[in-house]
């Protein structure tokens, strides 16, 4: 009878197998590039999305918070301070998800140390930050050239004006010397205004018949004096002869602008015309004619200056708005690489 024994030791030894499963080896992919160009443009378009979004945003805001009535509304150093504000955080937040998304969403590289990543990352940032400004720039280039265009167009306007006023209006002479430019019409109704020292008309006095002979003069008392003679031999404007005499005058006026002074043969001219259309003295006549010069001149150097102040408040503004626009952008460009490094370390952990 067999033991146990013996039937153990009767069987042949079996051999104990260990089987070792060994994982492959990890192997890079035969295309693993250094640019991932998909995480890059949906970053941009994000990016521009959200531009668009805070933009019309703060259009909106800017409008409701500015009023063309006194004492109303925000004033414009706050306004532009606030817009100054309110762009840099649109760039921060909108270059930032973009720069982030970028980050976040590129292929994850393999056996590459820390430098060479958070290099990669930053240029997925600043790549995915060019490709956003120059889609928001192709998309919204009316609204940026409004905004950056304004300013010059108001100051090559203004400039245009200034040189016109300093050219002494040489540009209206045509139609002031027809009587058709209101500005110098003022000036030479103003040489032709009655005397205000003359006595006034009796009131209810007959008309006087021109066919009635003259009064005969009484005793001590000097007849009046006969109208004088107009240059050229006429006595007085006569019928028609009012709108000829205005016309000459603002072409002489006119004139008188390309210069400093007014010629002193015209001046005399102009003061006897307005002696026998107004019934002054020549002395009378003549100083209203110079205070009239000096007077116009005045006016027009304080609108030559105002010119000039105008086309300097709109070249600082447009210089302002590009300075501040120029560090905008480079805050956008700084937030787009910073938060893309971040949205990298996510995605490899």
């Amino acid at each position: 009878m067999n033991t146990r024994g013996d039937y153990a030791a009767s069987e042949p030894l079996a051999a104990a197998t260990v089987a070792v499963v060994t994982p492959p080896p990890v192997v890079a992919p035969a295309h693993d590039g250094a640019v991932s160009w998909g995480a890059i443009f949906a970053g941009a378009a994000a990016a521009a999305a959200l531009s668009l979004v805070l933009l019309i945003l703060g259009v909106g805001l800017g409008l409701s918070s500015v009023s063309p009535w006194s004492y109303e509304g925000v004033s414009a150093e706050t306004f532009g301070w606030s817009s100054i504000a309110w762009l840099t955080l649109t760039a921060i937040a909108a270059s930032g998800l973009g720069g982030y998304l970028a980050g976040r969403l590129r292929n994850k590289w393999s056996n590459l140390h820390g430098d060479e990543t958070y290099f990669r990352d930053t240029a997925h940032g600043f790549l995915s930050w060019s490709v956003a400004t120059l889609l928001t720039a192709g998309l919204l280039t009316t609204a940026i050239g409004g905004v950056l265009g304004a300013g010059a167009k108001v100051a090559g306007a203004t400039a245009g004006a200034a040189a016109t006023t300093a050219g002494g209006l040489a540009a209206v002479a045509g139609p002031a010397a027809t009587g058709d430019n209101g500005d110098l019409q003022y000036w030479v109704d103003g040489l032709f205004r009655a005397n205000p020292g003359a006595p006034a008309a009796p009131m209810g006095a007959p008309p006087a018949d021109p066919a009635a002979a003259p009064p005969a003069p009484q005793a001590g008392v000097m007849p009046p004096p006969p109208p004088r003679p107009m240059p050229g031999g006429e006595r007085g404007p006569g019928p028609g002869r009012g709108g000829d005499v205005r016309a000459e005058v603002n072409r002489i006026v006119v004139n008188s602008l390309k210069s400093n002074t007014m010629d002193p043969a015209d001046t005399q001219y102009l003061a006897q015309l307005v002696a026998n259309q107004t019934g002054m003295s020549q002395v009378e006549a003549q100083a209203r004619v110079t205070d009239m010069q000096a007077r116009l001149r005045a006016s027009l150097e304080k609108a030559k200056a105002d010119a000039k102040q105008a086309a300097d408040d709109a070249r600082k503004a447009t210089a302002y708005a590009a300075l501040w626009l120029f560090i905008t952008l480079l805050v956008g460009a700084f937030s787009a690489s910073l938060f893309a490094t971040w949205g990298g370390r996510r995605r490899d952990l």
